[in-house]
This record gives C-alpha cells, sequence and structure tokens, in this order.
C-alpha cells in the first residue's frame, strides 16, 4: 500500500475525539463555530465539494465535511493557541488532492476554464451578453438573469479536482478522517513543527503522479 505525509491544524477539542473514537472527524456544526458570520456561504460551497468529492473517495459514515490538509511542512498552517497540529501519515487512496487555486474560482463564484482558450471562449462569450466580468451571474445583480452561464459556471467548479501543475503551495488534500493510527506527531503551541517532524521526508510532486 502507498502513503503519503499530510498536515493539517485543528482545534484542540480534536484531540479528545481522536482518543475516544480513534478517529477524528469534521461536522459542519465546527465549520460553523469556526466561520462565524460567514458560515452560510462556506458550508453552501462544501456542500457542493461533498457531492464530487465522495465520488472519488468513499466518504466515511461519521463525516459530513471533510478535513483539510497541506501536502508540505512549508505550506502548514503552524500550531497557536487551543490548536494542534497533526502530522500524518496516509493511505494514498483515503486522500482526495485538489487544486487550491480552483477552488477560489468556487469560493468567488467564477468560471473555472480547461485551458487558455477556454478562458477567452468564456470571456467572449460573456462579453457578447455587455457584462464586462463574471463575478455577478450566480450572487450579484445578474443572478437569475442568466441562467445558462449560471449553469456553466457551477459545472466547470468539478475541474478543482483535475491538477494541472503539481506543487506543494497550490494543491492541497481532503481526508473524510483521520484515522488514530495515521498520526505521526502531534504538534503543539510553541513546538517547532520542522523540528519534530522532521522524520517525514517530502518528495514533491508524490511519486505517484504520472
Amino acid at each position: 500500500m502507498e502513503y503519503v505525509n499530510l498536515y493539517t491544524r485543528q482545534h484542540e477539542n480534536s484531540y479528545y475525539e481522536l482518543k475516544n473514537k480513534g478517529e477524528i472527524t469534521n461536522k459542519e456544526i465546527y465549520v460553523r463555530l469556526h466561520m462565524g458570520d460567514i458560515a452560510d456561504f462556506f458550508t453552501e460551497k462544501y456542500r457542493f465539494f461533498v457531492r464530487e468529492a465522495e465520488k472519488r473517495v468513499r466518504r466515511s459514515s461519521e463525516a459530513e465535511y471533510p478535513i483539510w490538509c497541506s501536502v508540505s511542512k512549508n505550506n502548514c498552517l503552524k500550531p497557536v493557541q487551543k490548536e494542534l497540529v497533526y502530522c500524518l501519515r496516509v493511505p494514498l487512496e483515503e486522500v482526495i488532492y485538489f487544486d487550491g487555486a480552483k477552488w477560489d474560482h468556487v469560493l468567488n463564484n467564477i468560471y473555472i476554464p480547461k485551458d487558455e482558450d477556454d478562458a477567452k471562449r468564456f470571456k467572449d462569450k460573456i462579453k457578447l451578453l455587455g457584462v464586462k466580468d463574471q463575478f455577478n451571474f450566480i450572487s450579484g445583480k445578474y443572478k437569475g438573469m442568466f441562467p445558462d452561464i449560471e449553469r456553466e459556471i457551477k459545472e466547470s467548479w468539478t475541474r478543482i479536482f483535475d491538477i494541472d501543475i503539481w506543487n506543494e503551495f497550490s494543491v492541497q488534500a481532503n481526508l473524510w478522517r483521520i484515522d488514530a493510527s495515521w498520526v505521526v506527531h502531534i504538534v503543539k503551541p510553541g513546538e517547532d513543527l520542522f523540528e519534530i517532524a522532521r522524520d517525514m521526508d517530502e518528495t514533491f510532486p508524490p511519486k505517484f503522479v504520472v
């Protein structure tokens, strides 16, 4: 079985779930508590992600939302007060890779082009409608006016899982759960992630990419 190293920062309460249940999962209530006033916006986007991600990796029965992970120590959020970093060695078959830059398109309600030619095609298409930018089709002033454009934008979002360039800063990973057996190190606030996880060598792009 192939394994990859991942890193994720989670609330310290996750440790009790890990010890008591043998795994960590993500719930909608956790996302809402973390996001606060903008929770409704993010949960809508997360639901889209869940629908598409579970087509690629079977979802754990306990998981409502995936757990965001970094693919490198260099791009991992560091431990802070009330937050821990889990350094993981995960079976490859459990990992959902996606393009973080393309995910930003989803968050901004804009089209994800297949390539430069497709980007130009879409730009020319909306220009013919007399629209200067694409930010307002789904939630802005053009909402409901151009359903075909809105549908095309939303259908393009599945391209977040099409990774064109593998690098440790744009590629991110999701897991449906963190099994206790995958935890190599737990880094606490004030501790040095790089020193503690120095035994976790990384190669990027991952060896399995062809």
